[in-house]
């Protein structure tokens, strides 16, 4: 919808629909967002942000071999001179170039507090001061001299550099990240020597290829350090490409302690991973038994990082304990790689690395002329005075006598007609002069300096160093004009230069060796948990409230043990560590446990519920030992059921597996391992019934069948037996009776069946 506007304000107020208002002025703000904060220059490797931090530095003089200035004053003044945004935003993007755990070659000198790699924030900027470093200075290197385009800042007052020269490729060297509207970036840092070597290798074959560069930078070097164990195919693809993903892992080794035992100590974790969030990560690890073998961790760091892992026993293996551990914590991380950058500075491209070390070597190509050409300028403009002061110093009489009685002697000495006044040093041949008027004639540039020399420097010896200083600058503007003139010898010193850079942050350079290794990623294979523990044998208790612990050793299982005020014993078991548990509760659903993981029998133990996700409302129908390949009778209390193997109902996680399905107020009944090839089965009603176990389907997961038909209650109990032996219980004085004449209660499934034989017991329960 559109509305004319009145007259008064036709000149003020334009009428557009409200789609492309919004569509226009959120692409002003995408293109803001990617060309000014979130994607970095290729040929500097910096954002807006840090330009300008270093930019005022440079300003506030802080060189790497000068003093501290408070980070609140360097934040002030990035934020009133060039960047007009949060200080808190500067401050800790200026604390972060600080950090040697999250930049490879660190930009800002920091003094005091800038954090820790445990994720402590740095201190208030009015508590920490700052100043360059020597790498920092090596991206300003030649500001002066007109190496790059200056802009003016944001409200017009003074002045900033578009980018950096940069003498080595430092998107490449620190990396970077950030995420613009529909696009991001993320580069890991790299070596400096061994980009500097592909880069020599690229001007010496500029049709490389992105394989080939990869033998002089292999991938990726993290401050951090640790162990990249990515292949080799993956690597090329996402350096050929300009998106991939590298696995990190930790570096660690084994410490001998003597007499058998051990432990792991983790020297170096992987990049942007918080050591305190790292040990709460394998706390929980150990806590939620992950991993079982794991017996403990802590923190013995100082300077350096020292995390002490310790195996619950010593006859696990170190691999196997770490292979579980690089599944189930951030001691291996995956760092995905997208170098989407501004290739030109003004679009953004996800690039290969020959791309970016190209763009790069074009800049310091780009640099070098324009320092070179503004070299040549400073030559002319400096051989231009120095031939108006020698031929002073030929007419050194003539010179001070207009100077001394002529009232206008600037005018003067520009009038005068000196003629030669001097010889032309061989290297002058292709040096054109200044501009006169006519021959002999001082320009106003050389009056000015004659006027300007001082009397100490009328002596002979000045009038020889003024020439020998003319001959080395028509000598250096020679070469420069060779250089200007010659593409091989352009490349031939951006070349000098890049050894030079190589030499000063290589491995002679503090922390310029290189610090992430290549390893091959050596994965071990799933072991069941039963082969890592030791294997003792184990009682286990629990009690009718549900609280369960293991007792070491097999123990009497009529002895008497201690129980919570108001509980009693109701399942106690002969077991060993390596046992599964298998839990039924009278939902239906089966939950597994690691007898390993349970209490020891000195206290009262813990709450099965604690163990496993058991709801409140839900009761332990029985709790038996695995047996791989076994099988188990399940029914409700409807009298539904079926056979189901014990493969099937081990449980994963604590939630537990649903087998039997029940609704209502049906409930599970019924969980006996099958030993026999009958089913015996007692209703509520003191009837019994007895078929053949082949009746019975074998399911995964269902409601099962009918076992046996009820007018009035539901089942009691049922279990399996072998019908040439008879089926026993245990009469009311605890002695136990076979039945071995079963035909009156045998009849197909689903029969009502006939009241229980003379002395069953009174609460219709089998033997087990």
């Amino acid at each position: 919808m559109t509305e004319t506007p009145n007259t008064a304000n036709a000149g003020l107020i334009s009428s557009e629909t409200l789609r492309r208002a919004i569509g226009d002025r959120y692409l002003t703000y995408a293109l803001s967002t990617i060309m000014h904060r979130a994607l970095p220059d290729a040929r500097d490797g910096l954002k807006p942000v840090h330009r300008r931090i270093l930019y005022a530095m440079r300003e506030l003089r802080l060189a790497s071999n000068g003093g501290f200035r408070k980070s609140a004053k360097i934040s002030g003044d990035v934020m009133g001179n060039y960047h007009p945004h949060g200080d808190a935003a500067i401050y800790d993007a200026m604390a972060r170039l600080a950090q040697d755990f999250n930049v490879r070659y660190p930009l800002v000198d920091g003094q005091g507090n800038f954090g820790n790699i445990d994720g402590d924030n740095p201190a208030a900027s009015r508590y920490t001061e700052a100043r360059m470093t020597a790498v920092a200075e090596a991206l300003l290197e030649g500001l002066n001299e007109n190496a790059v385009d200056f802009r003016d800042n944001y409200d017009g007052t003074l002045t900033e550099p578009v980018v950096l020269p940069a003498t080595f490729p430092n998107l490449l060297a620190n990396g970077s990240s950030g995420i613009a509207v529909g696009m991001a970036t993320n580069i890991p840092p790299h070596n400096i020597a061994e980009l500097c070597d592909a880069c020599l290798h690229l001007i010496k074959t500029p049709d490389a290829r992105d394989e080939t560069l990869l033998n002089y930078v292999p991938g990726p070097d993290f401050p951090t350090g640790g162990v990249l164990v990515e292949s080799p195919e993956n690597i090329r693809n996402a350096y050929a490409t300009g998106r991939g993903s590298f696995r990190l892992r930790a570096k660690w080794e084994v410490e001998d302690l003597g007499r058998g035992q051990w432990q792991i100590v983790v020297t170096e974790i992987p990049y942007q991973v918080q050591k305190s969030k790292l040990i709460e990560k394998i706390a929980e690890v150990i806590q939620t038994k992950k991993v079982p073998i794991l017996g403990d961790v802590r923190d013995e760091s100082a300077e350096d990082i020292r995390l002490i892992l310790e195996p619950k026993t010593k006859n696990v293996d170190p691999d196997v304990l770490m292979g579980m551990m690089f599944r189930n914590s951030d001691l291996e991380v995956r760092f995905s790689m997208n170098m989407n950058v501004l290739i030109d500075g003004l679009t953004p491209k996800v690039c290969s690395l020959k791309e970016v070390l190209r763009a790069f070597l074009d800049h310091r190509r780009e640099v070098l002329q324009r320092r070179s050409e503004h070299r040549v300028e400073k030559i002319d403009h400096r051989l231009e005075v120095l031939e108006g002061l020698i031929i002073a110093y030929l007419n050194l009489d003539r010179v001070i006598d207009i100077i001394r009685y002529d009232d206008d002697p600037k005018v003067a000495l520009m009038a005068e007609n000196w003629g030669k006044g001097h010889t032309r040093a061989a290297s002058e041949k292709d040096y054109v002069g200044p501009a006169r008027d006519a021959e002999g004639e001082l320009t106003e540039v050389q009056a000015e300096a004659i006027l300007n020399m001082r009397l100490r420097s009328l002596r002979r010896l000045e009038e020889m160093e003024l020439v020998r200083e003319r001959d080395a600058l028509m000598a250096e503007r020679a070469e420069l004009s060779d250089l200007l003139a010659s593409e091989s010898l352009q490349w031939a010193r951006i070349s000098e230069q890049l050894r030079e850079t190589r030499k000063k942050f290589g491995k002679d350079y503090a922390g310029g060796a290189r610090r992430t290794i290549f390893a091959e990623a050596t994965e071990v294979e799933d072991v069941p948990i039963e082969a890592m523990i030791e294997r003792e044998p184990i009682t286990v208790v629990c009690s009718q409230m549900g609280w369960i612990r293991a007792m070491t050793g097999h123990i009497d299982l009529t002895r008497d043990l201690k129980y919570k005020d108001g509980d009693a014993p109701r399942f106690i078991f002969h077991a060993e560590t390596t046992d599964k548990l298998l839990v039924f509760g009278n939902n239906g659903r089966f939950y597994t446990i690691q007898a390993s993981n349970l209490p020891g029998g000195r206290g009262m133990g813990e709450p099965l519920r604690l163990m496993v996700d058991l709801p409140n409302e839900a009761e332990i129908v029985d709790i038996l030992k695995y047996q791989a390949g076994g099988k188990l009778l399940v029914a409700s209390s409807a009298g539904d059921g079926f056979i189901v193997p014990q493969d099937e109902v081990v449980a994963q996680t604590r939630t537990g597996k649903q087998v039997l399905n029940v609704r209502g107020d049906i409930t599970a009944k019924v969980c006996r391992p099958v030993d026999g090839d009958h089913v015996a089965v007692v209703g509520e009603n003191r009837k019994v019934l007895i078929f053949a176990i082949e009746e019975l389907p074998e399911m995964g997961r269902g409601k099962g069948v009918r076992l046996q038909k009820y007018k009035d209650g539901g089942l009691s109990d049922a279990t399996t037996f072998h019908v040439a032996s008879g089926l026993s219980w245990l009469d009311p004085a605890g002695r136990t009776r076979t039945e071995n004449t079963l035909e009156e209660w045998t009849a197909k499934r689903a029969s009502a069946g006939r009241m229980a034989p003379r002395g069953f017991p009174r609460d219709n329960k089998f033997t087990s």
